[in-house]
């Protein structure tokens, strides 16, 4: 764990669930799997007002785990890749919006809001929240909903939690000190039968509000008690991000294919990872062996190519030196896999020294040792300036020197000296300059934001009161009085921190994507045999 992951892992705490969280979560980041006791002596915080109730916000959004040790205590550990990938819900949620519109956007965004739900909760607070941006008179039934829910289940973008198993009860037996979690994995996208009836609703003035608590609180006495638990109850849902990251990574090798070849070939490799995205596990090398004529037959109706000219295509990408698609039988017009270890897709550098840096780290990819007279002649640049490029990249520790002596004594006339490139080494050095330069986005975000907060909290106030206004029907006049309590200059001021903050935002996201992309790399190399 790097000083940089734990930075940002603070960062993202502090920002999204408070300081005493943030606190709480850090401590246990660094210092490792600690006992209660522990981590309220070495934070200073209040046992049960704040360090239970904080542990309890970690739990719920699976950023914290326990465990009970033999002894008879439970000690909680940080999931430190857990809360760096919280910089990523952006993304999981525009991409459930791609795939699931609005609704199947709101679920996921509700569900990594919470932690952890329940489906009837979900599908309320959903449609509530669907119908407050429709039209008066249009409501959002939760029937809808449910089918959103379903699918997304279905394609395991959404997976249950794990239960306290069910158990006997003796009253001899004294309670464990912590439950022990289990799911089976055969129910984990099991969606239980809810007879979901209802539409959602909209919030009512305050008036209305404390009429309709009023009438709920006579009727519940009348029926002499608390309405009854929900009939899915217990069963809690959470976000499955192995799953977003396998739709990603399917993206990456796509597009990679297209780039390759053509659009032709990343379809057929798109129908091949779509057929398999459920039957494949996350972690796999390949994907499910899939038959010519089953590929044929999945093909989008808009591709109508002859099955010769689908066998001549999957031929030629299992024929490229990148093995995008490899064959593993003959059986079925032959059988293809999508390899999903593929290094080309991951393979990408970020350089700022120029394309011949680029071209002269490629050659050194490719041809593993040179020398420097051969890197002069292979990539066609002039002496002096592949010097000066090899000095910086071996200074930026993106190539490396490996000395091979023809003689003991290692005199530098008689020594061969050979540049190389340590993928993995030099991977990782750049995740660690992304995770730095997430945690300076950051800051700045949060320093611009803090610079201007009197005259954002102005702008708030002066919204809120024309939505006020406009809502009893005043005049464009009284109107245009309240715009002018916010001068030009700090109008100017407003747009000109907005900009700033969508382009750090914008900053954010894409050096995220780089740094799923080195993740990807990393954890694929130290999975190939």
């Amino acid at each position: 764990m790097t000083q940089a992951e734990i930075k940002l892992c603070s960062l993202l705490l502090q920002e999204h669930f408070g300081e005493i969280v943030e606190k709480i979560g850090t401590y246990l980041i660094r210092t490792g799997t600690q006992p209660l006791r522990m981590i309220v002596n070495d934070t200073g915080l209040l046992l049960d007002q704040q360090v239970k109730k904080a542990l309890c916000v970690l739990i719920q959004h699976n950023l914290v785990t326990y465990q009970l040790q033999k002894r008879g205590f439970v000690e909680y550990e940080a999931q430190c890749k857990r809360v760096l990938r919280i910089l990523r819900y952006p993304r999981y949620i525009y991409t459930a919006k791609t795939l699931y519109n609005d609704t199947g956007e709101l679920i996921v965004e509700e569900l990594l809001l919470n932690g952890q739900m329940t489906m009837s909760a979900v599908v309320r607070k959903v449609a509530d929240r669907l119908t407050e941006t429709m039209e008066d008179g249009k409501t959002m039934d939760y029937a809808d909903v449910s089918n959103t829910f379903v699918r997304l289940a279905d394609t395991h973008f959404v997976q249950r939690c794990p239960l306290v198993p069910e158990t006997p009860e003796s009253p001899d037996a004294p309670p464990p000190p912590a439950p022990t979690l289990v799911i089976n994995e055969k129910d984990m996208y099991v969606v239980p039968r809810l007879n979901l009836v209802g539409k959602g609703k909209r919030r009512r003035s305050c008036d209305e509000e404390e009429e309709n608590g009023e009438h709920k609180a006579k009727k519940q006495k009348q029926d002499g008690g608390g309405s009854e638990p929900p009939p899915d109850d217990g069963i809690y849902w959470q976000v499955n991000i192995d799953r977003f990251h396998q739709h990603f990574r399917d993206q990456g090798i796509v597009s990679a294919v297209a780039n390759r070849m053509d659009q032709t070939s990343s379809e057929i490799v798109r129908t091949m990872l779509r057929m398999s995205e459920v039957t494949t596990s996350s972690s796999a090398p390949y994907t499910q062996p899939l038959s010519s004529n089953e590929i044929f037959r999945s093909l989008p109706a808009g591709y109508n190519i002859a099955k010769q000219v689908l066998d001549q295509y999957l031929t030629l990408l299992a024929d490229d030196p990148l093995e995008f698609v490899g064959k593993s039988g003959d059986s079925g017009g032959g059988m293809y896999t999508v390899s999903i270890l593929c290094g080309s897709v991951t393979r990408r550098r970020v350089f700022q020294f120029g394309s011949r840096c680029a071209r002269i780290f490629r050659l050194l990819l490719r041809k593993k040792h040179l020398e420097q007279k051969q890197v002069e002649d292979f990539a066609m640049i002039p002496a002096k300036e592949a010097k000066d490029m090899l000095y910086k990249m071996l200074s930026e520790n993106f190539v490396s020197l490996q000395e091979i002596p023809k003689t003991p004594d290692h005199a530098p006339s008689r020594t061969f000296y050979l540049y190389t490139v340590n993928v993995l080494s030099s991977t990782r050095m750049l995740l660690h300059r992304c995770y730095k330069s997430v945690a300076n986005l950051i800051e700045r975000r949060q320093y611009e934001t803090k610079e201007n907060k009197r005259l954002l909290e102005k702008s708030q106030r002066v919204e809120a009161i024309l939505a006020s206004m406009q809502a009893t029907g005043a005049e464009a006049a009284q109107l245009q009085e309240i715009e002018e309590m916010i001068t030009a200059p700090e109008r100017q001021q407003l747009e000109t921190l907005k900009r700033n903050v969508n382009k750090l935002d914008a900053s954010e996201s894409q050096v995220d994507e780089t740094i799923f992309v080195l993740e990807s790399f990393v954890e694929s190399t130290l999975r190939r045999p």
